[in-house]
């Protein structure tokens, strides 16, 4: 059985993407349930994430986020990035972020991945994307970049 015909999109290489290109990413409202979520999984156990009343009494208005809770709010792998580059993906190089304003239980993220730079090589390539994380009020509480490489289109 071909399982092409099961594939969400057409497949890109490292040759068909453009500086400027958007892969928006869904929205998500940070609530108490993936505060927890993200305390069980990384096993931080600081109060300002998890203490109300601690946070609080150091005048936040509620749980304070990670920074990493929000850097994983531009996983790729929400978007259709991923779905594209199967068969070209070669590797996630690596990730950087800037976390710019607080971000806390209730605040709605907005994500967004940018091809900023794209550097050819003679069988792969590195692609740049800028990542960006905005919120309710359109503030920049993140940005930051991915690096993946990818395939070449192979020759015809």
């Amino acid at each position: 059985m071909d399982f092409s015909d099961f594939r969400l999109c057409e497949q890109r290489w490292f040759d068909d993407f453009t500086v400027g290109e958007r892969f928006p990413l869904p929205s998500r409202t940070m609530t108490d349930a993936l505060f927890a979520a993200f305390q069980l999984a990384s096993g931080d156990n600081h109060p300002i994430h998890y203490d109300v009343e601690h946070c609080r009494q150091h005048g936040h208005p509620g749980l304070l986020a990670h920074g990493f809770q929000i850097a994983i709010q531009t996983a790729a792998g929400a978007g259709m990035f991923p779905h594209m580059v199967e068969e070209s993906l070669k590797g996630f190089l690596e990730q950087g972020s800037r976390f710019l304003k607080p971000v806390y239980s209730g605040d709605t993220l907005y994500s967004v991945l940018i091809v900023s730079e794209l550097v050819p090589g003679r069988t792969t390539g590195v692609l740049t994307m800028r990542s960006e994380v905005l919120n309710q009020r359109r503030e920049l509480v993140m940005d930051g970049f991915h690096k993946y490489l990818l395939r070449r289109r192979p020759a015809a």
